[in-house]
């Protein structure tokens, strides 16, 4: 089902303390919501939005129709769990930590890929196969993490002769690639880190700045693996509401009781025949915090949470992923601006713009006006930036994979 790019409607709704939640209830407050955030884009070509962040319009919006709701306290406070639950949701699909700091006039410009979001069985994984077996078995490189990038430069190599090069990437180990061109598809979080010295000369300075002021929240999975499922069959998405919560209120209680709250629910992955995962996502400080513990402190929080919401006791076996390298965050966002009259597209505008056409291109997180996480970001970059014909622009979340063919002198820098 199409849901305007919006994530769907949860399979199963449960109370924190025990209980199910009216899916009736969720779908009412959903609906709220969501008509709340197509509002948004409303905004977009406005001389002055009415607030600045995306968080404050949409807590300005409930307020005023929570004080005319009739139900019951219990409802009433029940509603704004609800509602809070899509706030934390919203966060990990904007990756923020709060969406009051998200800017509210150039939020209408985020637009989706058409279709329905899937969960492909063997990854992104499967699709990578398929396009490498297309390609010489000569063309990649592994285990090259890259130092610099001398790009605009004259540069000659061995094994070409009287051929002058104007990039030369140089890997950790002193091997360099010469190339007529480069694609940079590497996480936003690892431009703003190496900034200053993975470029030589350094990027332009209009250029530095964009990218240094998009703002790059941090998303993280977390995979709970189960010799049996609890739920039932054609179950998709579980939710969990804490019935005290409200996105009217602001509440900082200590991270490490709480941290678990922000998670959005639980997507059901595709079972296998001996294991069945369920993925958790969460986006913000609560996420950084999760970070720092161990993987037996997560898998016990989070048993905790779901064994007392489902009023269920059995043993429960779980895992979670790890990155080997951080990407330093994983959703590129438009911050709020620091003053009211700023605007925050600019910063997109500036960091998508080629750093030298043909020569060096950027692509990926923040580098799309429209388009701000690294799938959704993919496809137009691919069609459109490519400097030649056989140019391929991938991603993942290093840059230790060279793509080099000798025949072309092209390099592609993996990462993003």
């Amino acid at each position: 089902m199409e849901t305007g790019g919006h994530v769907g409607l949860p399979s199963v709704s449960y109370a924190s303390s025990g209980g199910s939640v009216s899916l009736e209830l969720v779908a009412e407050m959903a609906t709220l919501f969501y008509s709340l955030v197509d509002q948004t884009r409303e905004f977009l070509h406005a001389a002055e939005p009415p607030v600045p962040s995306v968080g404050e319009y949409l807590k300005k919006e409930i307020s005023q129709r929570a004080a005319r709701w009739t139900e019951d306290e219990g409802t009433r406070k029940l509603k704004l769990a609800v509602l809070d639950s899509f706030f934390s949701l919203e966060c990990c699909v904007s990756g923020a930590h709060s969406m009051d700091l998200v800017a509210l006039a150039p939020f209408g410009e985020y637009s989706v890929l058409p279709g329905l979001d899937c969960t492909l069985p063997g990854g992104y994984q499967g699709l990578i196969d398929g396009i490498l077996a297309s390609l010489p078995q000569d063309m990649m490189v592994f285990n090259k993490p890259v130092k610099t990038v001398h790009w605009n430069g004259s540069f000659q190599e061995a094994t070409s002769p009287g051929e002058t090069f104007p990039v030369s990437v140089e890997c950790e180990d002193g091997t360099r690639f010469p190339a007529h061109h480069v694609v940079l598809t590497v996480p936003l979080g690892f431009l703003k880190e190496r900034l200053d010295t993975f470029f030589e000369p350094p990027l332009p300075t209009e250029k530095a700045e964009a990218i240094r002021k998009v703002g790059f929240g941090t998303n993280n999975k977390i995979f709970l693996e189960f010799a049996e499922p609890f739920w039932e069959p054609g179950c998709q998405h579980i939710q969990v509401v804490w019935e005290d919560a409200s996105p009217l209120q602001d509440a900082a209680p200590a991270m490490r009781d709480t941290w678990f709250r922000k998670l959005i629910g639980f997507l059901v992955l595709p079972s296998f025949p001996s294991a069945h995962v369920l993925c958790g996502f969460i986006a913000g400080l609560e996420s950084e915090f999760m970070e720092t513990l161990s993987d037996a402190e997560v898998l016990q929080a989070l048993t905790h949470v779901l064994r007392r919401a489902t009023a269920r006791s059995s043993e429960w076996s779980s895992c979670r992923g790890a990155a080997g390298v951080p990407a330093n965050g994983g959703i590129s966002v438009l911050r709020k601006p620091p003053a009211p009259g700023a605007q925050g597209r600019a910063e997109v505008a500036l960091a998508q713009r080629p750093v030298h056409q043909g020569l060096l291109q950027l692509r990926g997180c923040g580098q799309h006006r429209r388009r701000h996480r690294p799938a959704g970001s993919a496809p137009p970059h691919g069609r459109r930036e490519a400097p030649a014909p056989d140019t391929v622009c991938w991603g993942s979340h290093t840059s230790d994979l060279l793509l080099h063919h000798t025949r072309s002198s092209a390099v592609r820098l993996e990462g993003g």
